[in-house]
């Protein structure tokens, strides 16, 4: 491809993403199920008419870099200290139950190989893809409802929160132990001594960003060092510690939720984001979506992904939340709440494929799960919350 062609590629991927991304959010589906469609659409699978380069996905690495950025800007880390050890539970199953379950499944269908093989890392690999949840859908239900604030909507958002910071841990040692002369101790080591970096440089950032931000507030100059932040992160984190530069993005976006000028950041990289490089990211997986491979048996492969990812889900953080004194009507609403899955499954299964451990036909699952779920899980709240009072009294016995 040459630069002139790159051009109108972006041009094409951008318009695309965005109208049926805008007709997605008419559907009431998240707009990035229209983005991805859209690249669907543009792409191989269907038209053929923009193909996937070395710089669309350059552009596409940089997006995920920037949605984990954000991800980590809007994280209320109070929040997710004061529900502490429940969430933390319910999070922690909801994590391995989805990753025992698509491990399972994968070599069910194809095999497991010898422990530590290039087959048995591909299956583990499926399980971490079903590890992510996504909580906007829920959110937006939830209130809707008029149950965010309550006890379990709170449960909910706290543990989808611990959940996603969970996965990308088990995301990183995936990833680490890829590369066969690799030991555990290895992983273990390379994780630590990034987690010590994080909290060494973290602190010193957090407060050369807090009297910066004191000085000249809700100015300019204060997104774009939280980029460059972002930049640095996601950089030290793989060239220094070979941990994934999602991970270093979402840590910089850790160490900048707790200023006061957080959401200020988050809006100015979300411009970016929305207007450009989100759409190409998301549009991209539309891109490297190929139905080439796709047949009978990688059709029954992706409804038993689609069903064991919701069920792992419900049952894992359901089950949980029931043994800690939940009523059953209130865990079932946690499983439900939980079970969504969006851009984090997609940034997962991107990298996945850019480290050779997913096939692109898979990407073509992780979509299905996405539209499934998204329909499935505001439907099943409705009818759950159905019958409750006005106003909800907790959960807890």
């Amino acid at each position: 491809m040459n630069r002139i062609e790159f051009f109108r590629d972006l041009a094409l991927i951008i318009v695309s993403a965005k109208l049926c991304g805008l007709l997605a959010a008419k559907l009431k589906a998240p707009q990035v199920v229209g983005e991805i469609i859209a690249g669907l659409l543009i792409g191989p699978c269907v038209l053929g008419i923009v193909r996937d380069s070395d710089y669309l996905k350059l552009i596409a690495e940089i997006g995920v870099v920037m949605l984990m950025f954000g991800a980590g800007l809007t994280t209320d880390l109070r929040e997710l200290i004061k529900t502490g050890p429940k969430a933390l539970l319910i999070a922690t199953v909801g994590v391995f139950v989805p990753l025992l379950g698509g491990t399972l499944l994968y070599g069910a269908f194809y095999g497991f190989g010898a422990v530590g093989s290039e087959k048995f890392m591909r299956a583990v690999f499926i399980g971490t893809i079903m590890t992510a949840t996504s909580v906007g859908i829920t959110v937006e239900t939830l209130k809707e409802l008029g149950r965010l604030k309550s006890s379990i909507g709170t449960l909910i958002l706290s543990s989808a929160i611990i959940d996603d910071v969970i996965g990308i841990i088990v995301l990183t040692f995936v990833i680490g132990f890829k590369d066969e002369g690799t030991s555990p101790l290895d992983v273990i080591k390379s994780t630590g001594l990034f987690i010590v970096f994080s909290f060494g440089v973290g602190f010193l950032t957090y407060y050369i960003f807090k009297k910066i931000d004191k000085i000249y507030p809700h100015k300019r100059r204060i997104p774009i060092l939280g980029l460059a932040l972002c930049m640095i992160f996601a950089f030290a984190a793989e060239a220094l510690f070979g941990i994934a530069d999602i991970t270093g993005a979402y840590v910089a976006g850790l160490i900048l939720c707790s200023l006061s000028d957080s959401d200020y950041i988050a809006r100015r990289v979300d411009i970016n984001s929305y207007m450009f490089f989100g759409p190409v990211f998301f549009a991209s997986i539309g891109l490297k979506t190929t139905l080439s491979g796709f047949n009978a048996d990688l059709l029954l492969f992706s409804l038993g992904f689609v069903l064991v990812a919701l069920l792992t889900k419900v049952i894992g953080c359901g089950t949980t939340a029931r043994l800690m004194g939940y009523k059953l009507s209130d865990s079932l609403k946690v499983g439900v709440g939980m079970m969504t899955r969006g851009e984090v499954a997609l940034i997962v299964a991107q990298k996945g494929l850019s480290v050779g451990l997913l096939d692109a036909k898979y990407f073509a699952c992780v979509i299905l799960l996405i539209i499934v779920s998204s329909v499935a899980t505001p439907i099943l709240l409705k009818v759950l919350y159905k019958n409750d009072a006005p106003e909800e009294q907790g959960g807890e016995v």
